[in-house]
Protein backbone atom coordinates (compact mmCIF):
# COMPACT_ATOMS: atom_id res chain seq x y z
CA UNK A 1 0.00 0.00 0.00
CA UNK A 2 1.15 3.33 -0.98
CA UNK A 3 1.37 6.06 1.94
CA UNK A 4 1.65 9.38 1.26
CA UNK A 5 3.55 10.28 3.98
CA UNK A 6 6.62 8.19 3.27
CA UNK A 7 10.56 8.82 1.90
CA UNK A 8 9.28 7.59 -1.64
CA UNK A 9 6.72 10.02 -2.17
CA UNK A 10 9.26 12.62 -3.36
CA UNK A 11 11.02 9.80 -5.53
CA UNK A 12 10.68 11.11 -9.33
CA UNK A 13 8.80 8.65 -11.48
CA UNK A 14 10.85 6.95 -14.26
CA UNK A 15 9.11 5.58 -17.34
CA UNK A 16 5.75 4.75 -18.39
CA UNK A 17 3.18 5.19 -15.90
CA UNK A 18 -0.27 3.16 -15.77
CA UNK A 19 -3.16 3.04 -13.25
CA UNK A 20 -5.89 0.75 -12.96
CA UNK A 21 -9.20 2.07 -11.12
CA UNK A 22 -11.67 -0.25 -9.65
CA UNK A 23 -14.73 0.73 -8.01
CA UNK A 24 -15.31 -0.65 -4.67
CA UNK A 25 -18.64 -3.68 -4.77
CA UNK A 26 -19.73 -0.50 -6.85
CA UNK A 27 -23.43 -2.15 -7.67
CA UNK A 28 -23.70 -2.19 -3.87
CA UNK A 29 -22.51 0.57 -3.25
CA UNK A 30 -24.44 3.04 -5.18
CA UNK A 31 -27.29 1.42 -3.70
CA UNK A 32 -26.25 2.13 -0.65
CA UNK A 33 -25.72 5.63 -1.49
CA UNK A 34 -28.97 6.14 -3.23
CA UNK A 35 -30.31 4.42 0.41
CA UNK A 36 -29.38 6.06 3.25
CA UNK A 37 -30.83 3.28 5.89
CA UNK A 38 -28.64 0.75 3.96
CA UNK A 39 -25.74 1.69 4.84
CA UNK A 40 -23.00 -0.19 6.94
CA UNK A 41 -25.53 -2.71 6.17
CA UNK A 42 -25.46 -5.74 4.30
CA UNK A 43 -26.57 -5.43 0.56
CA UNK A 44 -26.44 -7.85 -2.15
CA UNK A 45 -27.40 -6.96 -6.13
CA UNK A 46 -28.75 -9.87 -7.74
CA UNK A 47 -31.38 -12.15 -8.68
CA UNK A 48 -33.53 -13.84 -6.91
CA UNK A 49 -32.58 -17.24 -4.48
CA UNK A 50 -36.20 -18.52 -5.93
CA UNK A 51 -35.58 -18.05 -9.38
CA UNK A 52 -31.98 -19.56 -9.59
CA UNK A 53 -30.65 -16.37 -9.23
CA UNK A 54 -26.81 -14.91 -9.00
CA UNK A 55 -25.20 -12.68 -6.95
CA UNK A 56 -23.88 -9.78 -8.99
CA UNK A 57 -22.67 -7.61 -5.87
CA UNK A 58 -22.43 -7.99 -2.66
CA UNK A 59 -21.54 -5.06 -0.08
CA UNK A 60 -18.34 -5.92 2.04
CA UNK A 61 -20.79 -5.97 4.76
CA UNK A 62 -22.31 -8.91 3.26
CA UNK A 63 -18.34 -10.25 1.89
CA UNK A 64 -17.99 -11.03 5.49
CA UNK A 65 -20.32 -14.04 5.59
CA UNK A 66 -18.45 -15.34 3.02
CA UNK A 67 -21.12 -13.54 -0.03
CA UNK A 68 -19.32 -13.04 -3.41
CA UNK A 69 -20.07 -12.24 -6.81
CA UNK A 70 -21.13 -14.85 -9.09
CA UNK A 71 -22.57 -16.68 -6.33
CA UNK A 72 -25.63 -18.55 -6.98
CA UNK A 73 -28.18 -16.73 -4.80
CA UNK A 74 -29.73 -19.42 -2.81
CA UNK A 75 -26.32 -19.90 -1.24
CA UNK A 76 -25.65 -16.58 -0.56
CA UNK A 77 -29.20 -16.35 1.39
CA UNK A 78 -28.33 -18.89 3.63
CA UNK A 79 -24.86 -17.23 4.49
CA UNK A 80 -26.33 -14.22 5.30
CA UNK A 81 -29.83 -14.48 5.91
CA UNK A 82 -30.49 -10.47 7.05
CA UNK A 83 -29.19 -9.32 3.68
CA UNK A 84 -30.99 -6.51 1.64
CA UNK A 85 -31.95 -7.57 -1.62
CA UNK A 86 -32.30 -5.88 -4.58
CA UNK A 87 -32.46 -6.81 -8.44
CA UNK A 88 -30.65 -3.24 -9.43
CA UNK A 89 -30.70 -0.33 -11.18
CA UNK A 90 -28.28 -0.64 -14.20
CA UNK A 91 -29.53 2.97 -15.66
CA UNK A 92 -28.18 4.49 -12.14
CA UNK A 93 -25.31 2.20 -12.43
CA UNK A 94 -24.05 3.42 -16.08
CA UNK A 95 -25.07 7.23 -15.12
CA UNK A 96 -22.39 6.74 -12.16
CA UNK A 97 -19.87 5.03 -13.58
CA UNK A 98 -19.86 7.65 -16.70
CA UNK A 99 -19.31 10.16 -13.87
CA UNK A 100 -16.34 8.32 -12.67
CA UNK A 101 -14.99 7.71 -16.36
CA UNK A 102 -15.52 11.89 -16.63
CA UNK A 103 -13.15 12.43 -13.39
CA UNK A 104 -10.73 10.07 -15.58
CA UNK A 105 -10.49 11.97 -18.83
CA UNK A 106 -10.09 15.32 -17.36
CA UNK A 107 -6.35 13.85 -16.38
CA UNK A 108 -5.48 12.19 -18.99
CA UNK A 109 -7.41 11.36 -22.93
CA UNK A 110 -5.95 8.02 -22.76
CA UNK A 111 -8.06 6.00 -20.64
CA UNK A 112 -9.34 2.34 -21.30
CA UNK A 113 -12.61 1.29 -19.88
CA UNK A 114 -12.40 -2.30 -19.44
CA UNK A 115 -15.58 -2.86 -17.72
CA UNK A 116 -18.72 -0.85 -16.48
CA UNK A 117 -16.69 -0.26 -12.67
CA UNK A 118 -12.71 -1.18 -14.09
CA UNK A 119 -10.48 1.35 -16.47
CA UNK A 120 -7.13 1.51 -17.38
CA UNK A 121 -5.58 5.36 -17.48
CA UNK A 122 -2.20 6.33 -19.03
CA UNK A 123 -0.62 9.20 -16.45
CA UNK A 124 2.92 9.16 -17.53
CA UNK A 125 4.72 12.06 -16.94
CA UNK A 126 5.82 14.36 -19.34
CA UNK A 127 2.86 13.48 -21.89
CA UNK A 128 -0.38 14.37 -20.00
CA UNK A 129 0.49 14.69 -16.44
CA UNK A 130 3.04 17.25 -15.26
CA UNK A 131 2.51 16.04 -11.60
CA UNK A 132 3.91 12.96 -9.71
CA UNK A 133 1.73 9.43 -11.05
CA UNK A 134 0.83 8.99 -7.59
CA UNK A 135 -0.15 12.43 -6.76
CA UNK A 136 -2.95 12.00 -9.68
CA UNK A 137 -4.09 8.97 -8.31
CA UNK A 138 -4.75 10.54 -5.08
CA UNK A 139 -6.23 13.09 -6.33
CA UNK A 140 -8.37 10.57 -9.23
CA UNK A 141 -9.40 8.62 -5.54
CA UNK A 142 -10.37 11.72 -3.81
CA UNK A 143 -12.19 13.04 -6.48
CA UNK A 144 -14.59 9.39 -6.94
CA UNK A 145 -15.35 9.93 -3.00
CA UNK A 146 -17.03 13.22 -3.48
CA UNK A 147 -19.36 11.44 -6.23
CA UNK A 148 -20.31 8.88 -2.56
CA UNK A 149 -18.47 5.97 -3.79
CA UNK A 150 -14.97 4.39 -3.52
CA UNK A 151 -12.51 3.17 -5.62
CA UNK A 152 -8.75 1.51 -5.36
CA UNK A 153 -5.91 1.80 -7.68
CA UNK A 154 -3.17 -0.02 -8.94
CA UNK A 155 -0.56 2.25 -10.07
CA UNK A 156 2.66 0.61 -12.12
CA UNK A 157 5.32 0.54 -15.20
CA UNK A 158 2.27 -1.93 -16.84
CA UNK A 159 -1.20 -2.99 -17.26
CA UNK A 160 -0.28 -6.16 -15.80
CA UNK A 161 1.14 -4.68 -12.98
CA UNK A 162 -1.54 -2.22 -12.22
CA UNK A 163 -4.16 -4.75 -12.67
CA UNK A 164 -2.65 -6.44 -10.01
CA UNK A 165 -1.92 -3.88 -7.47
CA UNK A 166 -5.51 -2.95 -7.59
CA UNK A 167 -5.90 -6.09 -6.12
CA UNK A 168 -4.13 -5.69 -2.91
CA UNK A 169 -5.68 -3.18 -0.96
CA UNK A 170 -9.15 -2.62 -0.92
CA UNK A 171 -11.88 -1.09 -0.56
CA UNK A 172 -10.28 2.46 -0.63
CA UNK A 173 -6.66 1.13 -2.00
CA UNK A 174 -3.98 2.96 -3.47
CA UNK A 175 -1.23 0.49 -4.06
CA UNK A 176 1.81 1.79 -5.68
CA UNK A 177 4.58 -0.22 -7.51
CA UNK A 178 7.93 1.95 -8.30
CA UNK A 179 9.77 1.82 -11.31
CA UNK A 180 12.76 -1.04 -10.49
CA UNK A 181 10.85 -2.53 -7.90
CA UNK A 182 7.95 -5.00 -10.37
CA UNK A 183 10.02 -7.97 -10.08
CA UNK A 184 10.20 -7.71 -6.22
CA UNK A 185 6.96 -7.12 -6.05
CA UNK A 186 5.75 -9.54 -8.58
CA UNK A 187 7.88 -12.73 -7.22
CA UNK A 188 6.30 -14.08 -4.21
CA UNK A 189 2.35 -13.41 -5.64
CA UNK A 190 0.64 -16.46 -6.31
CA UNK A 191 0.13 -17.44 -10.14
CA UNK A 192 -3.74 -16.87 -9.95
CA UNK A 193 -2.72 -13.23 -9.27
CA UNK A 194 -1.98 -12.87 -12.89
CA UNK A 195 -4.89 -12.25 -15.14
CA UNK A 196 -5.62 -15.17 -17.79
CA UNK A 197 -4.46 -17.70 -15.16
CA UNK A 198 -7.73 -19.66 -14.27
CA UNK A 199 -7.96 -22.67 -12.56
CA UNK A 200 -6.79 -25.25 -15.64
CA UNK A 201 -3.75 -23.67 -16.06
CA UNK A 202 -3.28 -23.23 -12.10
CA UNK A 203 -3.39 -27.18 -12.11
CA UNK A 204 -1.24 -27.44 -15.19
CA UNK A 205 1.75 -25.41 -13.08
CA UNK A 206 1.27 -26.83 -10.53
CA UNK A 207 1.98 -29.78 -11.90
CA UNK A 208 5.39 -28.14 -13.12
CA UNK A 209 6.21 -27.28 -9.55
CA UNK A 210 5.31 -23.71 -10.63
CA UNK A 211 3.17 -22.10 -7.55
CA UNK A 212 4.47 -18.18 -7.75
CA UNK A 213 4.76 -15.64 -10.50
CA UNK A 214 8.55 -15.16 -9.77
CA UNK A 215 8.64 -19.33 -10.51
CA UNK A 216 6.98 -18.57 -13.23
CA UNK A 217 9.09 -15.79 -15.27
CA UNK A 218 12.17 -18.12 -14.31
CA UNK A 219 10.37 -21.21 -15.89
CA UNK A 220 11.99 -22.32 -19.32
CA UNK A 221 9.43 -21.57 -21.90
CA UNK A 222 9.60 -25.11 -24.04
CA UNK A 223 8.47 -26.60 -20.31
CA UNK A 224 5.66 -23.76 -20.19
CA UNK A 225 4.55 -24.19 -23.45
CA UNK A 226 3.24 -27.66 -22.19
CA UNK A 227 0.80 -26.26 -19.81
CA UNK A 228 -0.09 -22.62 -21.32
CA UNK A 229 0.03 -23.13 -25.23
CA UNK A 230 0.75 -20.35 -27.52
CA UNK A 231 0.49 -18.17 -24.35
CA UNK A 232 3.63 -19.26 -22.78
CA UNK A 233 6.01 -16.59 -24.13
CA UNK A 234 3.18 -13.62 -23.23
CA UNK A 235 2.88 -15.02 -19.33
CA UNK A 236 6.56 -15.43 -18.46
CA UNK A 237 6.73 -12.08 -19.81
CA UNK A 238 4.33 -10.85 -17.81
CA UNK A 239 5.31 -12.95 -15.16
CA UNK A 240 8.52 -10.48 -14.78
CA UNK A 241 6.38 -7.64 -15.10
CA UNK A 242 7.42 -7.09 -18.65
CA UNK A 243 4.13 -5.81 -20.76
CA UNK A 244 4.34 -3.53 -23.50
CA UNK A 245 0.28 -2.99 -24.46
CA UNK A 246 -0.70 0.85 -24.80
CA UNK A 247 -3.84 1.97 -23.20
CA UNK A 248 -5.90 2.80 -25.68
CA UNK A 249 -7.54 6.26 -26.43
CA UNK A 250 -10.69 7.07 -24.82
CA UNK A 251 -11.84 8.05 -28.09
CA UNK A 252 -11.15 4.67 -29.89
CA UNK A 253 -13.96 2.59 -30.43
CA UNK A 254 -11.87 -1.29 -29.59
CA UNK A 255 -13.35 -4.12 -31.60
CA UNK A 256 -15.11 -6.56 -28.86
CA UNK A 257 -14.00 -9.81 -29.04
CA UNK A 258 -17.94 -11.80 -28.79
CA UNK A 259 -21.07 -10.57 -28.18
CA UNK A 260 -23.92 -12.66 -26.51
CA UNK A 261 -26.44 -13.27 -24.22
CA UNK A 262 -27.52 -15.92 -22.25
CA UNK A 263 -30.33 -16.85 -19.79
CA UNK A 264 -30.87 -19.12 -16.63
CA UNK A 265 -34.27 -20.73 -16.60
CA UNK A 266 -36.16 -20.71 -13.49
CA UNK A 267 -37.39 -24.52 -14.04
CA UNK A 268 -35.37 -27.15 -15.83
CA UNK A 269 -36.47 -27.01 -19.90
CA UNK A 270 -36.73 -31.00 -20.85
CA UNK A 271 -39.14 -30.61 -24.03
CA UNK A 272 -36.94 -30.42 -27.76
CA UNK A 273 -39.44 -27.91 -29.10
CA UNK A 274 -39.27 -26.00 -26.45
CA UNK A 275 -35.43 -25.61 -25.84
CA UNK A 276 -35.24 -24.55 -29.71
CA UNK A 277 -37.34 -22.23 -29.12
CA UNK A 278 -35.48 -20.64 -26.38
CA UNK A 279 -32.10 -21.21 -28.26
CA UNK A 280 -33.88 -18.92 -31.15
CA UNK A 281 -35.61 -16.33 -28.42
CA UNK A 282 -32.01 -15.71 -27.28
CA UNK A 283 -30.72 -15.62 -30.28
CA UNK A 284 -32.77 -12.77 -30.93
CA UNK A 285 -31.40 -10.97 -28.17
CA UNK A 286 -27.58 -11.35 -29.36
CA UNK A 287 -28.80 -9.74 -32.25
CA UNK A 288 -30.35 -6.81 -31.10
CA UNK A 289 -26.62 -6.16 -29.62
CA UNK A 290 -25.04 -6.78 -32.15
CA UNK A 291 -26.83 -4.53 -34.87
CA UNK A 292 -26.88 -1.70 -31.81
CA UNK A 293 -22.88 -2.13 -32.32
CA UNK A 294 -23.09 -2.08 -35.78
CA UNK A 295 -20.85 -5.28 -35.99
CA UNK A 296 -21.17 -8.44 -37.74
CA UNK A 297 -19.46 -12.06 -36.84
CA UNK A 298 -18.84 -15.67 -38.50
CA UNK A 299 -18.79 -17.72 -35.96
CA UNK A 300 -21.96 -19.07 -33.30
CA UNK A 301 -21.33 -20.24 -30.31
CA UNK A 302 -24.14 -22.34 -28.38
CA UNK A 303 -23.93 -22.84 -24.88
CA UNK A 304 -25.80 -24.99 -22.67
CA UNK A 305 -25.66 -26.13 -19.23
CA UNK A 306 -27.88 -28.94 -17.61
CA UNK A 307 -26.71 -28.27 -13.81
CA UNK A 308 -25.15 -25.71 -11.91
CA UNK A 309 -21.28 -27.58 -12.48
CA UNK A 310 -21.99 -28.39 -16.03
CA UNK A 311 -21.37 -26.59 -19.24
CA UNK A 312 -21.17 -27.35 -22.69
CA UNK A 313 -20.41 -25.25 -25.96
CA UNK A 314 -20.49 -26.12 -29.32
CA UNK A 315 -19.49 -23.97 -32.72
CA UNK A 316 -19.98 -23.28 -36.38
CA UNK A 317 -18.80 -21.12 -38.84
CA UNK A 318 -20.85 -19.29 -41.19
CA UNK A 319 -20.35 -18.86 -45.09
CA UNK A 320 -20.74 -15.11 -43.80
CA UNK A 321 -20.45 -12.76 -41.08
CA UNK A 322 -23.90 -11.49 -39.62
CA UNK A 323 -26.29 -9.78 -37.49
CA UNK A 324 -29.06 -11.00 -38.19
CA UNK A 325 -30.82 -14.17 -35.65
CA UNK A 326 -32.79 -15.19 -38.62
CA UNK A 327 -29.57 -16.65 -39.89
CA UNK A 328 -27.48 -17.34 -37.05
CA UNK A 329 -30.23 -18.94 -34.98
CA UNK A 330 -31.27 -21.58 -36.95
CA UNK A 331 -27.57 -22.48 -37.12
CA UNK A 332 -27.31 -22.19 -33.13
CA UNK A 333 -29.77 -25.07 -32.89
CA UNK A 334 -28.04 -27.13 -35.15
CA UNK A 335 -25.12 -27.11 -32.78
CA UNK A 336 -28.25 -28.86 -30.25
CA UNK A 337 -27.02 -31.71 -31.18
CA UNK A 338 -23.66 -31.84 -30.11
CA UNK A 339 -23.97 -30.57 -26.54
CA UNK A 340 -28.03 -31.70 -25.50
CA UNK A 341 -29.52 -35.52 -25.92
CA UNK A 342 -32.99 -35.95 -25.82
CA UNK A 343 -34.33 -36.26 -21.70
CA UNK A 344 -31.85 -33.74 -20.43
CA UNK A 345 -32.35 -31.08 -18.76
CA UNK A 346 -31.69 -27.32 -19.80
CA UNK A 347 -30.65 -25.01 -16.80
CA UNK A 348 -29.09 -22.05 -19.10
CA UNK A 349 -28.39 -21.37 -22.91
CA UNK A 350 -26.42 -18.75 -24.47
CA UNK A 351 -26.19 -17.60 -27.95
CA UNK A 352 -23.20 -15.67 -29.07
CA UNK A 353 -21.44 -14.23 -32.13
CA UNK A 354 -17.48 -14.13 -32.57
CA UNK A 355 -14.81 -13.55 -35.52
CA UNK A 356 -15.87 -9.85 -36.48
CA UNK A 357 -12.82 -8.97 -38.05
CA UNK A 358 -12.59 -11.99 -40.78
CA UNK A 359 -14.63 -11.55 -43.76
CA UNK A 360 -14.73 -15.13 -45.55
CA UNK A 361 -14.30 -15.07 -49.10
CA UNK A 362 -17.35 -16.43 -50.03
CA UNK A 363 -19.29 -13.46 -48.46
CA UNK A 364 -19.52 -11.50 -51.45
CA UNK A 365 -21.04 -14.60 -53.13
CA UNK A 366 -24.62 -12.57 -52.65
CA UNK A 367 -26.11 -9.55 -52.26
CA UNK A 368 -26.38 -8.10 -48.67
CA UNK A 369 -23.64 -9.64 -47.48
CA UNK A 370 -24.36 -13.15 -48.38
CA UNK A 371 -28.09 -13.46 -47.39
CA UNK A 372 -31.19 -14.55 -49.68
CA UNK A 373 -33.64 -12.25 -50.84
CA UNK A 374 -35.83 -13.74 -48.01
CA UNK A 375 -33.13 -13.74 -45.30
CA UNK A 376 -32.98 -9.59 -46.31
CA UNK A 377 -36.48 -9.38 -45.79
CA UNK A 378 -36.83 -11.31 -42.24
CA UNK A 379 -33.44 -8.60 -41.46
CA UNK A 380 -35.26 -5.41 -42.17
CA UNK A 381 -38.17 -6.99 -39.65
CA UNK A 382 -35.88 -7.35 -36.81
CA UNK A 383 -34.56 -4.00 -37.39
CA UNK A 384 -37.84 -2.62 -37.55
CA UNK A 385 -38.52 -4.43 -34.40
CA UNK A 386 -35.10 -2.82 -33.01
CA UNK A 387 -36.45 0.87 -33.51
CA UNK A 388 -40.12 0.36 -31.90
CA UNK A 389 -38.37 -1.55 -28.72
CA UNK A 390 -35.63 1.99 -28.82
CA UNK A 391 -38.89 4.00 -28.84
CA UNK A 392 -41.32 2.55 -26.72
CA UNK A 393 -39.78 0.00 -24.75
CA UNK A 394 -38.66 -3.90 -25.06
CA UNK A 395 -42.37 -4.67 -24.08
CA UNK A 396 -43.61 -2.81 -27.00
CA UNK A 397 -43.62 -5.39 -29.58
CA UNK A 398 -42.58 -9.64 -28.88
CA UNK A 399 -42.91 -12.58 -30.83
CA UNK A 400 -44.84 -15.43 -29.24
CA UNK A 401 -41.33 -17.53 -28.40
CA UNK A 402 -40.46 -14.24 -26.24
CA UNK A 403 -43.68 -14.08 -24.52
CA UNK A 404 -43.00 -17.56 -24.08
CA UNK A 405 -39.40 -17.32 -21.78
CA UNK A 406 -40.19 -13.83 -20.65
CA UNK A 407 -41.79 -15.23 -17.15
CA UNK A 408 -39.49 -18.23 -16.82
CA UNK A 409 -35.98 -16.80 -16.58
CA UNK A 410 -33.98 -15.96 -13.93
CA UNK A 411 -34.00 -12.35 -12.20
CA UNK A 412 -30.23 -12.18 -12.30
CA UNK A 413 -29.49 -8.79 -14.05
CA UNK A 414 -25.85 -8.50 -15.76
CA UNK A 415 -22.75 -8.17 -14.24
CA UNK A 416 -21.27 -5.49 -16.48
CA UNK A 417 -18.20 -7.78 -16.85
CA UNK A 418 -19.14 -9.21 -20.00
CA UNK A 419 -17.41 -11.25 -22.75
CA UNK A 420 -16.62 -7.71 -24.66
Amino acid sequence: MFDSSSQTERLAWRGKAIGLLDLDAFFSSVEQLDHPAWRDRPVIVGGSPAKRGVVSTASYEARRFGVHSAMASATAARLCPDAIWTSGNFARYREMSAQVMAILTDETPLVEQVSIDEAFFDITPGRYAPEEPYQVCARIQQRVSELGISCSIGLGTSKSIAKIASERDKPRGLTVVFPGTEQSFLAPMPIRALSGIGSAAEKALGQLGIKTLGELARADEQELARALGSAAHTMRLRAAGIDGSAVSSAYEELAPKSVSCERTFETDLLDCDEIEAAVLHIAAMTGRRLRKKRIKGSTVTLKIKHSPTSLHTAQTRLAAPTDDEHVFGPAACELLAKVWSPGQPVRLIGVGLSHFDETPATARLFDCDGATPRDAALRKLSTATDLVRERFGDEAISYGRDLRFSKHVSDTAPMGKSTE
